[in-house]
């Protein structure tokens, strides 16, 4: 709802005499709190609903967290509109202890993310990490009641809700590569609102919308989902372009594997191209292996 209203009030900024009113709607990615994202299908539970209601009309636009929209949109849907990133790290919160190199062997670790998991599994093999789903409320009054030492968030939702002072640490990319899209806003419309696509073009931040682009094209050539620890995550150079660092692992963090790329050229088919290569470099050292065995067999059947 925080993302809904900001963007309202962004429409209502730029066009003062416009009447913007929220469709306040729960998803079955919000609403399945009990299994793992990966376990009830993945990052489209957040937005087949919203797109429902885009299809036949109740809607004009969508609000989406992007690290939880689908690389690919269902035909006749597009994505309109990139917001200016907030920040896009993972922040590590806890109440006992200021950072996981302080946390003891078997100290309990929640977080919502194969991603995150990998990772921490990775760098500090004698935690234990669990998962930890629901709204961040729900997630810190776990944390809260002992259920765990720490927690791993995106530092993003808790900066946009007012929580940053429960923040320990914030870790860098280094540490914990972000999620494709992560801490960046999109809007997603019907393909055929050419009027609602030219409103929201002055809200568009070309930087953000560079970066995620080449992310994006990361996770989508390795086909990436929720049951892929999957990572990408692009920064503007100092001099003009982008670098770009992916990442996709084992679930138990054993196995790692990481790709670089950059580029000069700040446009949108230069960033698909950068990620296409660090996808490219990820499958060169064996990536292909990683994702298939953990998004398991196609449920369609073979090709």
């Amino acid at each position: 709802m925080w993302q809904a209203h900001h963007v309202r009030d962004r429409l209502r900024a730029l066009y003062p005499s416009c009447q913007v009113e929220i469709l306040g709607m729960t998803t079955e990615g919000d609403r399945v709190l009990d299994r793992a994202l990966n376990e009830i299908g993945g990052k489209g539970l957040f937005t087949k609903e919203l797109e429902v209601a885009l299809a036949d009309g109740r809607a004009d636009l969508a609000v989406h967290s992007l690290k939880d929209v689908p690389m690919t949109l269902p035909e006749g849907f597009v994505l309109s509109a990139v917001l200016a990133r907030e920040d896009p790290r993972d922040a590590f919160v806890s109440n006992r202890f200021g950072g996981l190199a302080e946390l003891p062997a078997g100290a309990r670790v929640g977080t919502s993310s194969l991603r995150r998991g990998a990772q921490l599994r990775s760098r500090f093999p004698h935690l234990t990490i669990l998962p930890l789903r629901g709204n961040l409320d729900t997630r810190l009054g776990k944390l809260d009641r002992d259920d765990y030492e720490a927690i791993v968030l995106a530092a993003a939702g808790l900066k946009r809700l007012g929580l940053a002072q429960r923040i320990r640490a914030l870790l860098t990319p280094e540490e914990s590569l972000p999620a494709a899209g992560q801490g960046a806003l999109g809007i997603e419309i019907r393909a055929d609102a050419a009027a609602v696509h030219e409103a929201l073009a002055p809200m568009v931040d070309a930087t953000t919308l560079v970066c995620v682009t080449a992310e994006r094209a990361v996770s989508r050539v390795l086909g990436g989902s929720c049951r892929v620890p999957l990572a990408a995550y692009a920064r503007p150079r100092p001099h003009g372009g982008i670098e770009l660092i992916a990442r996709v692992a084992t679930i138990d963090g054993a196995s790692i594997l990481e790709s670089r790329a950059q580029t000069e050229d700040t446009s949108v088919a230069a960033a698909e191209a950068c990620g296409e290569l660090a996808a490219q470099r990820l499958l060169d050292q064996g990536a292909s292996v990683f994702v298939h065995d953990l998004r398991g067999p196609d449920p369609a059947g073979p090709a």
